[in-house]
């Protein structure tokens, strides 16, 4: 079963909005997020209509966002993040080794990271979420997981947008 599960990952369609490093970031962000009892998706819709580079749920129902900038232009040209901590307890940035890290909000967690692996150098500082909003976001979290196993297992079927 194991090997049937691992083959199913890699049969997940990419879908083009993400350059090799930031695939390669969040590979080996996922890798220490599950090392530290988190289970995380990629590219999850939030109730705003942006999409969460990685939203990860850990056995409490704390929710982080970990937002993936793959090189100062991609920080420079993006600030939806700041929209992400009304949808999570803690938001991380993860990004290479080379990127400068001078240039991100310090009150964020930071996560230096390439394919192989990771490492939290910065801690996210908390602030839990309303009883409501992570109601919404846990049950968003299990729908997304549950369509995403549907269309591998169907893949003719007709799914939500989200995926």
């Amino acid at each position: 079963m194991s090997l049937i599960l691992h083959a199913a990952a890699l049969a997940l369609p990419v879908d083009g909005r993400q350059s090799e490093m930031a695939l390669d970031i969040a590979r080996g962000t996922r890798r220490l997020l599950r090392a530290a009892g988190w289970t995380s998706l990629t590219e999850l819709a939030l109730p705003s209509g942006r999409r969460a580079d990685i939203v990860a749920v850990s056995g409490d129902s704390s929710l982080a966002i970990v937002e993936i900038k793959s090189s100062l232009a991609d920080f420079r040209a993006d600030r939806k993040w700041r929209d992400y901590r009304l949808h999570c307890d803690q938001l991380f940035f993860a990004v290479s080794p080379d990127m400068p890290l001078d240039v991100l909000p310090e009150d964020a967690g930071l996560i230096i990271a390439d394919a192989f692996g990771a490492e939290i150098v910065r801690d996210a500082p908390v602030h839990r979420m309303a009883a409501a909003t992570r109601r919404a976001m846990l049950l968003r979290f299990a729908m997304a997981a549950a369509d995403r196993l549907h269309a591998l297992a169907d893949p003719s079927a007709a799914l939500p947008r989200e995926l």
